[in-house]
């Protein structure tokens, strides 16, 4: 909140939407509590096997926010402050039905006041396991937020064309995002239950399941992105930008379809060292180098300047196949040792 204009600015915010993007940013930062609050509890539940309620909170706090956008800018003209009051109130909303839900239909553990106290031992496991992946998210985020940047320098089109696609492809990511959490709650489970063999056979089942959801939605976004760049834009010249990033980004469709399967399997196994190497080796060699590149090479477009995404996931994608032949490989030498013994 505090340092709105300062993000605004190291983001390339053009002169003429600097002012209406400080806003957004410091808004939106007022509600990065109950983002906290929304994960927390819906981790509670997938924990517990139970990924129907996070999905109930999440459908409702989404509709909640169209409706918001729908009074906050078409009926009350606020324009971005009603857009950015419609997403954190959405997440509140959410936080609230979470709760309800645990009240109403109670957790399959004893919850007291006096269990909500510091266990240093426990915190040191949380942050051992939990760190890794916190941080890579924020550093993978900041990488994003770089090649917004550099998009930001290409005029006010640009930005709002890629503003537009990454609506939509936060949209799109949704499903492999969903098997990213799925498959690190269950591979945990089965690990705990020493069940291994039921976490590899999962790996490869929510692969082709997310492939066959990752494959039609990439062919829209190469084929029709203008459609729904139409949805969010009515200025031709932007939904045309818009569709060009997101040509690019419907071969990442496909490919996160095996990636995100991937770290949640090693988050699920508490690999999460590696999982932040990937992600910074993705971001840091790859999308951010490739992106700078691309955006100074004479005649770029957007399409251009989006294909550092897929490249990023494919170096990504062969390094988990690399470690995971890894594994298996000291998993085998462990077989035949204990065999041998």
């Amino acid at each position: 909140m505090l340092g709105a204009e300062a993000l605004s600015s190291l983001m390339h915010a053009p002169a003429e939407a600097f002012d209406l993007t400080a806003r957004y940013v410091r808004i939106c930062g007022a509600g990065s509590a109950f983002i906290i609050a929304y994960n927390v509890l819906g981790g509670v539940f997938r924990g517990m096997g139970n990924s129907k309620v996070p999905m109930y909170t999440a459908a409702v706090a989404c509709a909640f926010n169209v409706v918001g956008d729908f009074v906050f800018v078409a009926w009350l003209h606020m324009g971005v402050t009603g857009v950015a009051l419609a997403t954190v109130l959405a997440q509140v909303f959410s936080v609230v039905l979470s709760w309800f839900f645990i009240r109403s239909a109670g957790v399959s553990f004893e919850l007291r006041r006096s269990y909500i106290c510091f266990n240093f031992r426990m915190i040191k496991e949380i942050i051992l396991v939990g760190a890794p992946v916190a941080l890579q998210d924020l550093l993978v985020s900041i990488s994003f937020l770089v090649v917004l940047a550099i998009v930001n320098g290409m005029g006010v089109i640009a930005s709002a064309g890629v503003g537009v696609a990454e609506k939509l492809c936060g949209f799109i990511m949704l499903v492999p995002s969903a098997y990213m959490q799925y498959m690190a709650v269950f591979t945990a489970q089965n690990m705990g239950a020493r069940k291994p063999q039921r976490a590899r056979r999962a790996l490869k089942y929510c692969m082709w399941s997310s492939l066959a959801v990752g494959i039609p939605m990439g062919a829209i976004c190469f084929f029709y992105g203008y459609i729904p760049a139409g949805w969010f834009a009515a200025d031709a010249a932007v939904v045309d930008a818009a569709a060009q990033y997101l040509r690019a980004y419907a071969l990442d469709c496909v490919i996160v379809s095996f990636l995100f399967c991937f770290i949640g399997y090693f988050n699920g196994r508490e690999k999460t060292a590696f999982v932040l190497f990937q992600g910074l080796a993705g971001a840091f060699l790859v999308r951010i180098p490739v992106s700078y590149v691309m955006s100074i090479t004479p005649g770029a477009t957007l399409f251009d300047i989006g294909l550092a995404s897929p490249c990023a996931t494919v170096v990504q994608l062969v390094l988990c196949v690399l470690f995971l032949a890894r594994l298996r490989k000291r998993r085998k030498a462990g077989l035949e040792l204990a065999t041998a013994s």
